[in-house]
């Protein structure tokens, strides 16, 4: 994957870009900037409500920082995302996160 800095002179020209903005939360979760990262997630998700990845990866990094609930809600949301535009398989993998966490 390219660094994160590139991928920021390449946000540069395309700001739109949803693949290029989760990359780049991707390479903040990867450096430990947790905070820029779920900012860069949301960024995603204002993107493309339908992308998926961003609310579990969002959800995971919440995990990371033991903050379970917001992790839980966030999971939920990717649930619900991923339901309606038909993905069962992302959403069935959110879930089980879910009940893992609320077990």
């Amino acid at each position: 994957m390219p660094s994160r800095e590139k991928l920021q002179k390449l946000l540069e020209t395309e700001p739109e870009d949803v693949f290029l903005n989760f990359g780049l939360a991707m390479e903040m979760k990867k450096e430990g900037s947790f905070d820029d990262a779920l900012a860069q997630f949301d960024r995603v998700i204002e993107l493309d409500a339908a992308y998926t990845a961003a609310f579990f990866q969002k959800g995971n990094t919440f995990i990371e920082l033991g903050r379970i609930e917001e992790a839980i809600s966030t999971l939920q949301q990717g649930v619900d995302a991923a339901r309606k535009i038909g993905n069962t398989h992302a959403a069935s993998e959110m879930q089980e996160v879910i009940d893992h966490l609320q077990a």
